[in-house]
């Protein structure tokens, strides 16, 4: 077997293992006002695979020795683990006090690591990275090692987290995710009064951004 079949084999596998996986990732993905996350996924998929066409041609041309397809399934491969990395998600593990409910809000923050352990506000703060990054839905345990699942409502069907500005302090504005957890056994939908979140948060520990 040659080396141009080995990595067309190679990188053709690869290739569709990635495409598989992205598929099944995007049904998480939050979508638009009316799209889902899988139908705008999916516009991109066709985009990168038909760019690719375009990019194996123009390879083709320096690599006249390769074939076609061996330079498509590596550009496909390269594009789709890009593309991988670009929705991943963290899956927070989330600490909330016994019996607590009512909103949890996460605050864009400078710190380095995440504090995850809720306090009794319902407040905790993440790094920029993961405040960009995080759409799944979390872990939500109390300090007794009770999980909580059915009690977490998000923000709507497609979308877990609602991210949310707080306006103002000093002018600027507080961004956080949140989510609520209900009480056990009660009706989703059961509502609860709001925080105001200025008057909870460290200042020290957030990165504002300016008021429009």
């Amino acid at each position: 077997m040659t080396i141009d079949n080995k990595l067309k084999i190679l990188f053709g596998t690869a290739s569709v293992l990635l495409l598989c996986t992205l598929i099944i990732k995007l049904n998480y993905v939050p979508g638009g006002m009316i799209l889902s996350g899988l139908f705008l996924g999916g516009m991109m998929l066709v985009g990168i695979l038909m760019g690719c066409v375009v990019l194996a041609s123009i390879l083709k041309l320096i690599f006249k020795f390769t074939s076609f397809l061996t330079l498509y399934s590596i550009a496909t491969t390269i594009s789709l683990l890009i593309f991988h990395y670009q929705l991943y998600s963290p899956t927070l593990k989330i600490i909330v006090q016994n019996d607590y409910v009512g909103e949890i809000n996460l605050v864009r923050s400078n710190v380095e690591q995440n504090i995850l352990m809720i306090d009794s506000n319902g407040v905790g703060y993440l790094n920029e990275w993961t405040f960009k990054k995080t759409y799944t839905k979390p872990i939500v345990e109390q300090v007794n090692g009770k999980r909580l699942d059915t009690e977490l409502v998000g923000y709507n069907p497609s979308a877990f987290w609602a991210r949310v500005k707080s306006c103002c302090l000093h002018g600027r504005n507080i961004e956080s995710m949140s989510f609520k957890i209900l009480p056990e056994n009660s009706l989703v939908g059961e509502g609860y009064d709001t925080k105001v979140l200025i008057e909870l948060v460290d200042e020290k520990l957030v990165i504002f951004s300016n008021s429009n």
